[in-house]
């Protein structure tokens, strides 16, 4: 996946293999059951081209770490403890990015309108009644 995310294009099993071929020495069928296994389960969507499946990423590598870490907190059985020690964890510029974070989601998300008034005691809808 990290290739796939990294060059941002369709690519093919024989592109994966000869980078990553650079690094160490791999198979090509290797590479080949690893793209089928992330197109079985659903990471990548693959076009057939000539005799070779491009294959495009579903979602970007952030909201792929996203749904990662959803996924973990929503697991927990105190959330607020898991938050407060992930936070914890976190470098300083990690923290900071968070901070960025919340701006960006403060700044893009609007308050809620004001809240309807609440219905008068004994006073109907059609404002006919009570005159």
């Amino acid at each position: 996946m990290t290739r796939v995310w990294q060059w941002n294009r369709p690519v093919t099993v024989r592109e994966v293999l000869e980078d990553l071929q650079r690094e160490r020495s791999i198979a090509y069928t290797t590479v080949m059951t690893v793209m089928d296994n992330l197109h079985q389960k659903g990471w990548v969507r693959r076009e057939v081209e000539g005799r070779a499946y491009r294959y495009t990423a579903v979602s970007t590598r952030a909201a792929y770490a996203a749904a990662l870490m959803n996924e973990a907190w929503s697991r927990s059985d105190n959330p607020a403890a898991a938050l407060v020690a992930f936070f914890g964890m976190m470098s300083p510029e990690q923290r900071e990015a968070l901070d960025d974070a919340i701006r960006i989601v403060q700044r893009d998300t609007p308050l809620p309108g004001p809240l309807p008034a609440p219905p008068r005691e004994g006073g109907g809808e059609t404002g006919s009644e009570g005159r």
